[in-house]
Parts: structure tokens; C-alpha cells; sequence
């Protein structure tokens, strides 16, 4: 028994869609009637049962009440996924105050919410698993994206105060945290944006299935935390040794590399209040499909930890043998 929230489309719909692979049972919270049925139907046509329940994860009584509804039809609540984000493109002097406010309830505090509808569940049966869904940006911010990045660390000290608690508790929920890198998403065709050009997502770019795979590994392992993408490992590993330098280089490539060509519309609609065109249904992807990567090396290796320690050991033990070989010529 699985909840997603966002689950209406991008990563949320991918999640929903490799969850729906297994059979699982899926209460899907999201704010878009016609991405919601959508995934409905994915979870439906998989073999699968879904309650579909349009949800702002701002309000905290609708999480609840979501939750309560979702054990009453769909039974306990086993794995918990929060997902749903929004987010503004926009260098901070041009931001408003009620606009950090609104990314800031629906980023953060959506994912402060849900996990208590969780935790309020689980932890009376001891048991079950809380998936944060987190970012590179929770650890590295980059220009254009305050608000955002501002929600994506909140989450990851909440998360470190939790952990604490729960491991003192010895508690046998689990709450685990996947940090992704860019993906294609259709975020970028329906976010707040006052870029001059059109947003997109920083390369490399992965295909949502790679988060969606990262987040269900996640979801069965009890392990603390997943990065997801070289590029993700480089960004929290480089902030941790030479923040100033990242400061330095995101200031030369920061703006350009969000951007692509093509001017933005800038009175479009946006998703940040309410859905654009709540009746479509649109998808897990957006529209870089010809550019994005539909598998990661990395995570293969972060979630193979055996299979790789073994492969670097007989890469080395090669090399000793070769080293050995060839000094033997020499003497």
C-alpha cells in the first residue's frame, strides 16, 4: 500500500507508474483532475488498485484527511512518497514575498505534512517507509532557483532532526531521502518563470524512470540517504570541499545553462497558485526526450555496493599483477 504525492505527473507519475509493476495498491494525491486519472488508469491497467484524490499539500487537514481516507478504502499505509514541489525561475531581487511563501508550504511543508499523516500511522504498527524526495539542490543552491533550493534544504535538516528521533525511539519505520539530479519533467512548461528565455533542466539530463527506479530501490532498503547521477554526487561532494568554488562557477554558468533558445511568454500560464489546464493529463515526461538519459552508472553502482567494491578489487588486483609482471621483466 503506497502514497504518492504529485503524483499526477513527472516524477510522481513515474513512481506511480514502477510501483503499479509490482501490484501495489496507490493513493495518489495531486492537484490536477486530469493527471490524476491518468495515473489512475496506469495503475489500473497494470493490474493494480489506486484511489485518486485531488490534494494540496499545503493544507494539512487535506493531507490528513487524504490518509484517512486512503486506509479506510485501499488498507494500511505501507510506503509513503513525497514528491509534489513547485517552484519559481527568478533572480531573488525580482522575487515576492508570497511567492517564497507558496513554494515554501507546498515544497516544504508539503513534505513535512505528509510525512506526519504518516508518521501518525505507521508508527502505532512500528513499521513502514517514509521517501523523502530530494535534489542535488538540497545541498548545492544555484542562481534562478532560490525558493526552491531554499524548500529542498529545509527538507534535508528536518530530515537529519528526524532520523535522530527515530534511531533514539528505536523505532522501525524508516525514513530514507533520494536526491536527484535534472530530469525531464514537464515542470519546466508550466513553472513561474521571468527568464528572459525559456527554462530548462541542467545537463545531463535523466529521464524520470531513473528517479522513479532510485525512489522504489529507496522505498525497500533501509538505506539513510540515495544520490542519484554523477552530477549529483559532484555537486553534494564539491559543496562539501570547495563551496566558494561553486559559488564562483555557477555565477559564469548558472543562468545560460537554464536557459535555452527561444523567448518565454511572459504572461503564461503558470502552476504555481493553481493546475494549468487541470483536466490534461500530461505525462511523465516533458520535452527533452532527445537529449535525456534513460539509465545512471552511478546508481547502479550506489545500489550494487558489493558488486562494485568487487569489480574495483579485481580491476586492482589486475593491475598488481601487471605491476608485478612487468617490474619482474625489468629486474
Amino acid at each position: 500500500m503506497v502514497v504518492v504525492t504529485g503524483a499526477s505527473a513527472g516524477v510522481g507519475r513515474a513512481v506511480v507508474r514502477r510501483f503499479a509493476r509490482d501490484g501495489a495498491r496507490i493513493g495518489l494525491l495531486a492537484r490536477g483532475r486530469g493527471g490524476l486519472d491518468g495515473a489512475r488508469r496506469d495503475v489500473e491497467a497494470a493490474g493494480g488498485r489506486a484511489l485518486a484524490i485531488p490534494v494540496d499539500v499545503a493544507n494539512w487537514e487535506d493531507v490528513d484527511a487524504a490518509a484517512e481516507q486512503i486506509e479506510r478504502d485501499l488498507g494500511p499505509i505501507d510506503i509513503w512518497i513525497n514528491n509534489a514541489m513547485a517552484s519559481v525561475f527568478s533572480p531573488v531581487r525580482e522575487m515576492r514575498p508570497e511567492e517564497y511563501r507558496r513554494v515554501t508550504d507546498v515544497t516544504y511543508h508539503g513534505v513535512v505534512h505528509g510525512t506526519l499523516a504518516a508518521l501518525h500511522r505507521m508508527l502505532p504498527r512500528d513499521r513502514g517507509t517514509i521517501v523523502q524526495v530530494g535534489s542535488a539542490l538540497a545541498h548545492r543552491g544555484i542562481p534562478l532557483q532560490s525558493a526552491y533550493c531554499a524548500a529542498k534544504h529545509a527538507i534535508d535538516g528536518f530530515m537529519d532532526s528526524l532520523r535522530a528521533e527515530m534511531i533514539h525511539d528505536r523505532s522501525r519505520v524508516h525514513v530514507t531521502m533520494v536526491h536527484l539530479p535534472a530530469l525531464n519533467t514537464p515542470q519546466f512548461q508550466w513553472v513561474k518563470s521571468r527568464l528572459p528565455r525559456k527554462a530548462q533542466p541542467v545537463s545531463p539530463i535523466f529521464q524520470p524512470e531513473v528517479a522513479a527506479d532510485a525512489i522504489h530501490w529507496a522505498a525497500h532498503h533501509r538505506r539513510r540517504e540515495l544520490w542519484v547521477g554523477s552530477t549529483t554526487a559532484a555537486a553534494i561532494v564539491g559543496n562539501r570541499l570547495v563551496p566558494g568554488v561553486g559559488d564562483r562557477y555557477l555565477a559564469r554558468t548558472g543562468y545560460d545553462s537554464q536557459q535555452m533558445s527561444g523567448r518565454e511568454e511572459p504572461n503564461r500560464p503558470d502552476n504555481l497558485w493553481q493546475p494549468v489546464d487541470g483536466e490534461a493529463d500530461r505525462g511523465a515526461h516533458g520535452a527533452f526526450d532527445a537529449r535525456a538519459i534513460s539509465r545512471s552508472p552511478q546508481l547502479w553502482a550506489a545500489t550494487h555496493r558489493r558488486a562494485t567494491l568487487g569489480l574495483f578489487a579485481a580491476i586492482a588486483l589486475v593491475a598488481g599483477v601487471r605491476g608485478i609482471t612487468a617490474a619482474s621483466r625489468t629486474s
